[in-house]
């Protein structure tokens, strides 16, 4: 995780709009935070699932009740903004990611052609 100097703050309470990609980090993290806060109850629920079907709907009706109840306490506005909050505070690390994949490419990249003797468009180097 970024440090706190490393962190950019929220552009401000209602920033511009994601797109639908980044709107889908936001969501997926989100749903990663309400998962950690119920892990105890979705762990119960899916052994008592497990080796089931159908059956799972009344056998494990205690556990999916318990589970469903703390995801829909946590499933908040609140929850959803601070996913929100996250993603913008983790852009700058996310981009020195991207970056350092592309550098480790473009070494790939280098390595392959001098390895078999390949110009910039791929084509065998005249000798």
């Amino acid at each position: 995780m970024a440090s706190q100097a490393e962190r950019l703050p929220l552009p401000s309470q209602h920033p511009l709009p994601l797109s639908a990609g980044q709107e889908q980090q936001v969501r997926d993290m989100y749903y990663k935070r309400v998962r950690g806060y119920c892990a105890s109850e979705i762990k119960k629920f899916a052994e008592c699932a497990i080796n089931r079907t159908v059956s799972a709907t009344w056998a494990c009706r205690q556990e999916r009740l318990s589970m469903n109840s703390c995801m829909i306490m946590y499933a908040t506005q609140q929850e959803q903004d601070a996913a929100r909050e996250e993603w913008f505070a983790t852009r700058l690390e996310r981009q020195r990611q991207r970056e350092e994949k592309e550098r480790k490419r473009v070494e790939q990249e280098k390595f392959h052609r001098e390895w078999w003797g390949l110009n910039e468009k791929g084509a065998p180097k005249e000798q």
